[in-house]
């Protein structure tokens, strides 16, 4: 999937407005780049899975401010606050403009401020939004630095700027024409710091030599994109917050969309398809089985009541059915039953530990109650242990034990 980085005009933006973009695979290097009108912007059918906004620097002032104790970015505050610091300092009212905060910015220390016209920035993003171009980021082209000094040249010989940032430059960000009386301005009596690094785009690197005297390291603009796009800034706050659930939430909607309407998933999407398909074919076979196996067992039991007890015409309830018939063959033959105390009194005195005498019993039917003085918690573990598989329950009662058998045998 790749990212589609827009720079945003400095004019205002309809449907008929052209975009500089350039499309970048990884994030780092440019696979192309073009103009385009909204609409002819790549997406997601070409594998765009974020859009980036790019302000130009003549759309973008910065101003540093203190942010007071308390006051950090997550603050419901924060924007009172800047509008509040920077209200003498802007030309317009705080309220038409759209103020951004540096990232990692704390409370209690100076911070850069971008600020640019809200209006202007809103329309531009409506625009692209109408395109299905939904931007989830938003990036300033240049922004304040705290590396050493850094000019770049950009635009055409007869029209160049300059920009300066870095370390001790005001404003954070310095954009003048390239003209000898500027530069010198610029740099001042000093001249060009020894650490400082100069970039101009190819149109215009052969002036820069000329005017600074040195070598100036080559730059394409979409290189420069890319690597704004790289920063963490992110411009997109306050009422135009875009967070990273929402950022993550949009690129699958994106690629959702893509997956169901481009041609090129076509293929793929059948293959969705016959797997859904197979799957569900599958299930059901597989329920059909087993539900014939489990008819298939219930007919067996059935069958083998209605065999075994002619007189059973109607099966109800196999088991309960079963039990109650050997129950009466039980007493017609005189056989007795586990429930029987001759029985329980067999299965106590096989489970009985050696030396141990019952001073009383009480029987009921399936129940019967025995005083064994000074049994221990040991020996009712182990009587306990012998008779749950035959089928009794066992438990501790006053000086004596309780058995019981529940089920009708």
């Amino acid at each position: 999937m790749s990212t589609l980085i827009i720079t945003l005009p400095p004019s205002t933006g309809d449907a008929t407005t052209r975009y500089d973009h350039v499309l970048t695979p990884e994030g780092q290097t440019v696979a192309a780049q073009a103009t385009a009108f909204p609409a002819s912007l790549p997406d997601a059918s070409r594998g765009v899975s974020e859009t980036i906004a790019v302000i130009p620097p003549e759309n973008l002032s910065w101003h540093q401010v203190d942010l007071p104790k308390g006051v950090g970015t997550g603050s419901p505050r924060l924007r009172p606050v800047l509008q509040s610091l920077l209200e003498d300092r802007l030309l317009d009212d705080p309220e038409d403009l759209h103020l951004a905060m540096e990232p990692g910015a704390r409370a209690g220390s100076p911070a850069w401020v971008g600020v640019c016209d809200k209006a202007w920035l809103r329309q531009h993003l409506q625009v692209l939004e109408k395109a299905g171009r939904t931007v989830t980021r938003i990036v300033p082209e240049f922004a304040p630095h705290t590396d050493p000094l850094r000019l770049q040249f950009l635009g055409e010989p007869a029209q160049a700027q300059m920009v300066i940032s870095g370390q001790g430059v005001a404003g954070g960000v310095l954009r003048l024409p390239v003209t000898t009386t500027m530069l010198a301005l610029a740099l001042g009596r000093e001249g060009l710091p020894e650490q400082a690094e100069v970039l101009a785009e190819p149109a215009v690197a052969a002036l820069t030599e000329q005017l600074l005297q040195q070598k100036a390291g080559l730059q394409q603009r979409a290189q420069r994109i890319v690597l704004a796009a790289q920063t963490p800034w992110d411009l997109a706050q306050f009422d135009l917050a875009s967070t990273g659930r929402t950022r993550t939430l949009k690129r699958v909607s994106a690629t959702a969309r893509d997956f169901l309407t481009a041609p090129r998933w076509r293929a793929a999407r059948w293959g969705t398809v016959l797997i859904i398909a197979a799957n569900l074919i599958g299930l059901n076979a597989w329920a059909w089985k087993e539900q014939a196996s489990w008819q298939a067992k219930r007919s067996a039991i059935q069958s083998t009541l209605t065999q075994t007890f002619p007189g059973v015409k109607v099966v109800v309830d196999a088991p309960l059915q079963m039990a109650r018939e050997v129950a009466v063959l039980r007493r017609a033959t005189g056989a007795p039953s586990s429930r029987d105390l001759e029985t329980m009194l067999g299965a106590l005195g096989s489970a009985m530990p050696a030396g141990r005498s019952v001073s009383a019993i009480e029987f009921a039917a399936g129940e019967v109650r025995l005083k064994v003085p000074n049994l221990g918690a040991g020996e009712l573990a182990g009587v306990s242990a012998k008779l749950v598989p035959m089928g009794y329950n066992v438990r501790a009662e006053g000086d004596g034990l309780l058995i019981r058998q529940d089920a009708a045998p």
